[in-house]
């Protein structure tokens, strides 16, 4: 099958990328709008893009009129007219319901926080709380929005964050700040409204090393496919 975007409505533009890019990281992003009012919201279009300066970047779509939903509109750049700040929190299995009830489209100013009865704990350096059981919360001010289809329905927006603070649980990482991830248990997204846990995984060297070493999804001696033990 071969596809020429243009020859497809948005709504199958999405199924593609949402069926095909998987799994998909969350970030479970904290903003609060210039009346401080907090708002929470997860997003799967979402990865980091450098370690110096130490950068990420989330994706919230426009809302179906064309407009910038509560999250977009929090944490734009203050010249924008937002607060130009935002904490992206862990997506992990103790947190799944929370973090799917959270994709309710709430009143703007009507709080996430209190819909799921997540509590917060309070952020060193900038104003939106931080999801107090996340395992890690990355602090961060919003460097740039870029607008791929302004005012459009379903309009993509790439939201470029400096993160400026680290929350880390303890028990997560090592001295070395190896984080492990069998500790973190996260969860990613998958087609529709499916989710994949982390907890099966498989370790290769990079480069042409890789391709001399035993298959990690051949056959086994008993026809069942080997696994790596956790």
């Amino acid at each position: 099958m071969d596809l020429s975007p243009d020859d497809l409505a948005p709504r199958d533009r999405y199924k593609l990328l949402i069926g095909c890019i998987v799994p998909r990281p969350i970030a479970l992003v904290s903003t609060v709008d210039a009346l401080g009012r907090p708002n929470l919201a997860p997003f799967s279009f979402f990865n980091g893009i450098g370690s110096d300066p130490m950068t990420l970047l989330f994706c919230p779509a426009n809302r179906p009129d064309g407009g910038e939903k509560d999250t977009l509109s929090n944490c734009k750049p203050v010249a924008e007219g937002g607060t130009g700040e935002f904490v992206v929190c862990a997506s992990v299995e103790p947190l799944a319901r929370e973090i799917a009830a959270a994709a309710e489209p709430l009143p703007r100013g009507e709080s996430e926080f209190a819909l799921t009865g997540l509590a917060t704990a309070p952020s060193r350096r900038v104003r939106p709380a931080r999801v107090a059981r996340s395992p890690w919360a990355f602090e961060c001010v919003t460097l740039q929005v870029v607008r791929t289809n302004p005012g459009a329905p379903s309009g993509g927006n790439v939201v470029i964050g400096r993160v400026v603070h680290v929350h880390l649980d303890d028990a997560l990482v090592d001295p070395r700040l190896h984080v492990d991830a069998e500790r973190l248990r996260a969860v990613g997204r998958m087609g529709g409204s499916a989710y994949a846990r982390t907890r099966e995984r498989f370790e290769l060297p990079p480069g042409r090393e890789a391709l001399g070493r035993p298959d990690p999804f051949a056959e086994g001696e008993h026809g069942a496919q080997r696994r790596d033990p956790v």
